[in-house]
């Protein structure tokens, strides 16, 4: 679950793209690593935000549900 977002994503440097985005313009999420506040999440095609945080110690299981198809639609 998120606790905040960021209104302008822009502002923090350091984003790294999904490994699963592609350069064909589909859907993609970029995440900053080492924030303090938790994981950032934003639209790569919509880099001047808004990001929404999300706690760290929800992020690796949410990853893991979505790799492995578990997370509900």
């Amino acid at each position: 679950m998120a606790d905040r977002a960021i209104p302008n994503a822009a502002a923090l440097k350091g984003w790294r793209k999904s490994s699963y985005s592609n350069d064909q313009g589909g859907s993609c999420l970029e995440v900053l690593d080492d924030h303090p506040a938790g994981v950032p999440v934003r639209d790569s095609k919509a880099p001047e935000g808004p990001a929404v945080i999300f706690r760290s110690a929800g992020w690796t299981p949410f990853v893991t549900a979505v790799k492995d198809g578990s997370f509900p639609a």
